[in-house]
């Protein structure tokens, strides 16, 4: 009973979670404008999106665009940055270390508004005019902690003197750190770059507030714009299917990848 109780509960969550995205995924092969009306199956909305035949269509596509600029370069920049710090704290000692990795955990449980507000007044007291450039910037900062707490646990899985042993037969620290720290942190490195990159995708919070008045518009917040007016635009069903069928897949391949370099070893 304790069995059949525990898978019970278990279906029962992951439907909860998953029935969402799968009533948009089957409303998004109709032409209905409200969810929950079927017309037909059609695969209209997902020509309609794709050729941008519509203003809404081209709008989502703008968006769509800027959202993975935006991801893609935060996500780089956080994936060098946190690496080079994982690298710092963890030879570092004491009470130094102990002390950047409380603080490394705190942007982390931050609540995001805060971060938004936070860095809103940070770049107005700077006269730092509100564009592409600060979104990308306040993502960084909240993208990077999460490279660190992946890039962590391979550090501490790889032995503590291979960086000194490699400069001891005389590599450089350059070469040190390219040809033999990078290679053994790649897995901890690709975890935080696509962590990193789904986060960026999701954020709205931290967007709304330091993208500033020039009509820069990201996923979410042509979301949060449109769904104001009443309604959501029906490409948005195709483009959120494709979305979470293309992080299923990267979740599906990194899994069977680890799963395999488990079993070598």
């Amino acid at each position: 009973m304790k069995k059949l109780f525990a898978r019970a509960y278990l279906a029962f969550v992951l439907f909860l979670l998953y029935a969402p995205i799968l009533f948009i995924a089957v409303f998004s092969f109709t032409k209905a404008k409200s969810l929950g009306n079927w017309t037909g199956f059609t695969f209209d909305l997902y020509k309609s999106l794709f050729t941008g035949t519509s203003a809404e269509s081209q709008s989502i596509l703008s968006a769509l665009l800027t959202t993975l600029l935006i991801a893609l370069v935060a996500s780089v920049i956080a994936t060098f940055l946190g690496t080079l710090a994982a690298i710092g704290i963890y030879y570092m000692k004491g009470k130094k270390k102990a002390a950047l990795q409380f603080l490394n955990n705190i942007p982390m449980l931050n609540p995001d508004i805060i971060t938004g507000v936070s860095l809103f007044l940070l770049f107005v007291f700077l006269h730092i005019s509100q564009g592409l450039m600060t979104v990308i910037l306040a993502h960084v900062t909240f993208c990077t902690p999460y490279v660190v707490l992946n890039v962590m646990p391979k550090l501490t899985q790889m032995n503590p003197n291979i960086y000194e042993a490699a400069l001891d037969l005389g590599a450089t620290p350059g070469q040190a750190l390219s040809k033999v720290l990078v290679p053994q942190l790649l897995p901890g490195m690709l975890s935080g770059f696509v962590l990193s990159f789904v986060m960026s995708l999701d954020d709205f919070a931290v967007t709304f507030f330091t993208r500033g008045s020039g009509g820069l518009e990201t996923l979410s917040t042509f979301i949060y714009a449109d769904a104001r007016k009443g309604g959501l635009t029906p490409e948005l069903k195709p483009l959120m299917t494709i979305i979470f069928l293309v992080i299923l897949l990267v979740l599906i391949i990194m899994n069977i990848r680890s799963s395999n370099k488990n079993k070598n070893l």
